[in-house]
């Protein structure tokens, strides 16, 4: 009976899995929604029947997705399969939620490294590339646009420009980055799944209560000086400070902003504040700055620590 019920769980999964990708492949538009959904289908089989019953799951859905959806849809299953089947096995584990957001990641940015390496070694495509030269033909656009109607292109046009140039040695990053990302919205929205067929599930800690190890200052203080020290275009120094600089300056403003919530939870005052100042730190730099600065004095001196919650 259990198997039997494995087998038509597995099945039903699947086919969930077939429709969403099905959808995300011929209505566009909804491939900005569905594809944060792809993998909760295996994060859910796999926290009910385990890793080995997962991976037949995961070699179906990648037959179906190459036979379905082609070229477009294997990538897809073999993504959301890897990081989903990671992710489920680690909650069934009753691993912390943190743990399984690493070890999802890192499933998900191995995945985009061998889609890449495909992408060049078998379609000759480099999406780096490819991404740039769109950019590229919309600077020449908007360029044209200007010209057009009598004025000189910007100095922002021309730093925009250079940007466009540095992109291409942050192939690194870039995966990186999305492999994280990823891991952490499916990870947020598969806890709301199973939560709802009750599965006990180990939450995230509150945002105050996370820290980067103190050695990570270090790490953070050598390749600051190096960066603006500079080093020679195209060497490998080159694209190692251009890959750890950005990853290393998320974390330190990551770390400042564990310090507002903190300095807000210990003062009561309302979780609204910091909610906001993290969504602005999105869009305003200096926001961004700031937090950095707290997340230097608090990884050196334990800021955090020196916090007293008022007392009446």
């Amino acid at each position: 009976m259990r198997q039997t019920r494995g087998l038509t769980e597995g099945a039903v999964l699947s086919g969930v899995f077939i429709v969403m990708l099905l959808l995300s492949i011929f209505v566009p538009f909804l491939i900005t929604i569905l594809m944060w959904f792809l993998p909760l289908p295996f994060i859910v089989f796999a926290v009910r029947h385990g890793l080995k019953p997962g991976f037949i799951m995961f070699a179906v859905t990648i037959l179906l997705s190459g036979i379905i959806g082609g070229v477009i849809g294997l990538p897809h299953a073999l993504l959301a399969g890897a990081g989903g089947l990671t992710a489920g096995e680690l909650i069934r584990r009753q691993k912390e939620a943190l743990f399984v957001l690493a070890g999802s990641s890192i499933a998900y940015i191995g995945v985009l490294v061998l889609l890449y390496a495909g992408s060049i070694l078998i379609l000759d495509i480099d999406p780096i590339n490819a991404m740039q030269d769109v950019m590229r033909q919309s600077t020449q656009q908007a360029e044209s646009m200007l010209g057009a109607l009598g004025q000189e292109p910007s100095e922002n046009l021309e730093i925009w420009e250079e940007m466009i140039n540095q992109i291409g040695y942050l192939g690194p990053v870039l995966i990186v980055f999305t492999g994280v990302v990823y891991g952490l919205i499916t990870q947020l929205a598969a806890h709301m799944v199973l939560q709802r067929i009750k599965v006990s599930v180990e939450p995230f800690p509150p945002l105050r209560e996370w820290n980067f190890p103190r050695s990570l200052l270090w790490y953070y203080l050598i390749t600051s000086i190096i960066f603006f020290i500079g080093t020679e275009e195209g060497t490998a120094l080159y694209v190692v400070m251009w890959n750890l600089f950005p990853l290393l300056e998320t974390a330190m403003a990551l770390q400042g902003f564990t310090v507002v919530f903190y300095y807000c939870y210990v003062k009561s005052i309302h979780k609204v504040f910091p909610i906001i100042l993290l969504i602005s730190g999105l869009f305003l730099p200096f926001v961004l700055l700031l937090a950095r600065i707290l997340g230097i004095i608090d990884l050196g001196f334990q800021l955090k620590k020196r916090l007293k919650p008022d007392t009446k």
